[in-house]
């Protein structure tokens, strides 16, 4: 990037207000889409198994489409990439709705993930380039907001499905709020642009090795969140035989543990660095697993999803915020990171699933806490992924923010 410019306090923290903004808006997107899936179901008139077929082009589309947003962002400079995407990312929202049935449905999912990657590439290597700047964590922080902006669009998502109204009407609407939203937000990012003559990324690159080792690690955190967020219900209901209102209160704890915990990590990746933390998270996840897989009643299997919840709260963040530094492409390594995340995210429910089938969800679960004491060992790979002043108890080295503008 070029362009040399120091920035003071007061335009690193409307930066920092500008991309949590941001996450806040995808996350909303997200948030308004899922809770309308049943009408979807209805409108379209797909099965249960098309519907999984279905649900699966979101993420096969994010991970084709993830790889071109270094090649945009170098075109188009980071505030003009991040705002075009966002902007179809947003508008994306309208088209699920509109699918009459099966294969409109999968095109339109294809898309909707396409531009959700793109989008998410973009904000996360602009909150990598903040934190630098910040020379603290805020990673934790944005994927907190994200997680805040899915909330506040599921409850009115929520709303509107209890009203009765139509999805296309009110993911129109959603979409054009969402919209204005994110272009305002967008107005106050850092604008990084490539320097004269600098050769563009290309379209299409395999991940750095330094993203598939950082990736290993953020695969064994989403595969855990998969997991727990699509099965913990599932498991009450079937292994433990709660009442249906226990089993889904279990998912909504497990939701807001993952949100409170992103919220409140850069705080403890700025006291203990992003090593210690990621290891406490893993011996708490690997925990929380065998309290799971152990319990003789609904209580302390909560508990278990509770704890898996806030020991892998903060890892994709610090996994993102350790590939925008693991080379000399950010947004190619922060892509690998995506793409290895979100395959796990795909793959998490129905492996489960196939285990269960073959075995028992307590097998399924035992598998899970396997994954989790691996973030334990790996953890070592996030080394120099916080930006914390010396002397904070943090296990690498303070590092100076750099004003590139």
């Amino acid at each position: 990037m070029t362009g040399e410019t120091v920035f003071g306090q007061r335009e690193l923290k409307r930066a920092r207000y500008a991309v949590a903004a941001v996450f806040c808006v995808h996350g909303a997107v997200t948030g308004s889409f899922a809770t309308r899936i049943p009408w979807i179901v209805d409108h379209t008139g797909v099965s249960a198994g098309q519907l999984g077929l279905a649900l699966a082009f979101p993420a096969i589309g994010a991970s084709v489409a993830m790889p071109l947003a270094g090649a945009i962002s170098h075109r188009f400079g980071a505030r003009g990439a991040l705002r075009g995407l966002l902007v179809l990312w947003t508008l994306a929202l309208t088209l699920p709705a509109l699918a009459p049935n099966l294969p409109t449905l999968c095109a339109a999912l294809f898309v909707y993930g396409a531009t959700a990657g793109m989008s998410d590439v973009a904000m996360n290597a602009l909150g990598v380039e903040v934190e630098n700047r910040l020379d603290k964590s805020i990673m934790s922080g944005l994927h907190g907001m994200w997680s805040a902006g899915a909330l506040i669009g599921s409850a009115a998502g929520t709303l509107a499905a209890h009203l009765g109204s139509d999805a296309r009407l009110h993911h129109a609407l959603a979409a054009v709020a969402l919209t204005v939203l994110g272009l305002v937000a967008c107005q106050g990012v850092i604008d990084l642009r490539s320097a004269p003559g600098a050769e563009a990324p290309p379209r299409f690159a395999l991940p750095p090795k330094s993203a598939l080792v950082i990736g290993a690690i953020g695969f064994c955190a989403v595969f855990a969140e998969g997991a727990s967020l699509d099965w913990s219900a599932v498991y009450l209901r079937e292994v433990l035989d709660t009442s249906p209102g226990v089993a889904a209160a279990s998912t909504t704890a497990f939701a807001l543990t993952m949100a409170v915990a992103r919220l409140a990590g850069d705080r403890v990746v700025d006291r203990f660095g992003p090593v210690r933390t990621v290891r406490v998270g893993g011996v708490a996840a690997t925990a929380g697993g065998v309290l799971v897989v152990a319990a003789p009643h609904p209580g302390l299997a909560m508990a278990g999803f509770a704890l898996i919840g806030l020991g892998v709260a903060v890892v994709v963040p610090l996994a993102f915020a350790a590939a925008g530094r693991s080379g000399p492409n950010p947004s190619q390594a922060i892509a690998g990171v995506a793409t290895i995340t979100y395959t796990s995210g795909l793959i998490a429910p129905s492996a489960i699933g196939a285990v269960a089938d073959a075995t028992s969800l307590v097998v399924s679960f035992g598998v899970v806490t396997v994954l989790a004491a691996g973030l334990v060992v790996g953890a070592g790979v996030l080394r120099g992924s916080g930006r914390v002043s010396a002397g904070s108890g943090s296990d690498a080295p303070a590092a100076t923010a750099t004003t590139k503008g």
